[in-house]
């Protein structure tokens, strides 16, 4: 084990945690920009971090201290109230509205049938509280619930989240063991400044859904095809968007994992059916907010795309369906070339990456589940674009997105070095099979 490598991670630690008590205090000035800046160098130093663990090998005592960094950067992100979304409220409110014996998928935090359940913490910090159901499925829901019954609070679930990558750690450090990697890369994902921020921080429920995910690819490592897709069904009903994983997790003629996944699906709406079509609750109506309609406004390739002459006129969904078949010739693509017998770890970052890039909400915290495959993969243009993400606070955030050259400038900033970096990791990997044939 290089000394000099273990002297940088070490010293890289202990700078992010002391990153994290000013980041802190900024968060209580509300002085954004000082907050984005310390959380952008804390960037820069975590990928230091990254480069002196790649290669550092494996050692319990190394994970321990991984550990303890990243739990102690994490314990007054959680006491601190949450700075960068509002979501955890609408959390909170859903746990106490299904406690209630009401379905969540009906009425809107606003309507009178609800108006015993409010309170002066919670429901006046719920966004879209007189427009939107929630928009979160059954899984959500049921982990909401289960937090709040010990505890109403926005810190209970940021607890929980915290909890979630807790799973997600010893996962990834038995993955990497399994896998034949070093176990000190498990810090690729337990110090980056985006779980700290999201999870912690804001109390997203993607940190449930990271967690089930690398339980899903836990299960695919030991074969177990049924419980691999109970565990993606799972993660898909915490938040729709793992099941494009699913093809990366199937194996040709053999049916039982993705039967068992649709089945998980079915069951888990199930006890919300009551409420009919709105059980998809205020999906159709964000989809149009984040510029799936025919103006398209929320996609940045479909803004370049449209400088091109022949492309001016080119509407969102026609994009939309472009990406969509562009999505379905890659699954297919990997359904039918990968070989059974191998990890889905590059299949299912191919997948996520491209639906990230191409028809995902453009915001933070949607590109934190990327992290977890950078840590069995060689990719520079995954750790630029899940620490350069953070720039996306810069972009207003509205009921509508607005495109104007300002975004598209931001946006530029982080996707413009991510295409040239995805090139080069494309170059590295064909140069070492070239090599290896």
């Amino acid at each position: 084990m290089s000394r000099g490598r273990l002297v940088t991670l070490s010293l890289s630690g202990l700078a992010l945690l002391a990153l994290t008590g000013p980041a802190l205090v900024f968060q209580s000035q509300n002085d954004f920009t000082r907050f984005l800046a310390t959380a952008l160098l804390q960037g820069a130093v975590y990928l230091i971090a990254v480069w002196s663990v790649w290669r550092l090998g494996s050692s319990r005592r190394v994970v321990l201290g991984i550990a303890a960094i990243a739990v102690l950067m994490r314990i007054p992100a959680v006491l601190s109230p949450p700075y960068l979304s509002t979501d955890v409220y609408r959390y909170v409110w859903d746990g106490r509205v299904i406690a209630a014996g009401i379905n969540p998928y009906r009425y809107v935090p606003a309507d009178p049938h609800l108006e015993a359940l409010r309170d002066t913490e919670i429901f006046p910090n719920i966004n879209r509280a007189d427009s939107a159901v929630t928009i979160y499925p059954p899984f959500a829901e049921v982990i909401f619930l289960t937090v709040t019954r010990i505890s109403e609070s926005v810190t209970a679930i940021k607890a929980a989240m915290v909890g979630f990558e807790l799973i997600t750690f010893v996962l990834l450090v038995s993955l990497l063991a399994a896998e034949g990697l070093p176990t000190g890369r498990v810090a690729v994902y337990a110090w980056h400044p985006l779980p700290l921020w999201e999870f912690a921080g804001s109390g997203h429920i993607d940190a449930a859904l990271i967690a089930l995910v690398m339980a899903a690819l836990w299960a695919a490592r030991r074969g177990g095809g049924g419980l691999m897709g109970l565990l993606l069904a799972g993660a898909t009903l915490t938040k729709l968007y793992p099941a494009v994983l699913l093809p990366a997790f199937f194996r040709r003629w053999r049916w039982a994992m993705p039967l068992i996944f649709v089945a998980g699906i079915i069951v888990g709406y199930l006890p919300f059916i009551g409420a009919g079509l709105r059980v998809f609750g205020f999906l159709p109506g964000y989809a149009g907010e984040e510029g799936f309609d025919a103006g398209g406004a929320g996609f940045y390739l479909l803004s370049l795309l449209r400088y091109l002459p022949p492309l001016i006129g080119l509407s969102g969904q026609a994009y939309v369906i472009g990406a969509a078949a562009l999505l379905v010739a890659l699954a297919a693509a990997i359904v039918l070339t990968r070989d059974n017998t191998g990890s889905p770890f590059a299949a299912a970052a191919v997948l996520a990456t491209t639906f990230t890039i191409l028809v995902s909400p453009h915001y933070p915290w949607y590109f934190a589940w990327l992290i977890v495959f950078a840590c069995f993969i060689r990719s520079v243009a995954l750790l630029w674009l899940t620490t350069a993400c953070l720039l996306l606070y810069l972009v207003p955030v509205g009921l509508h997105i607005v495109r104007n050259d300002y975004r598209l400038a931001v946006e530029s900033m982080i996707y413009g070095p991510f295409a040239v970096l995805a090139a080069i990791d494309l170059w590295y990997y064909r140069r070492r099979a070239t090599r290896s044939s």
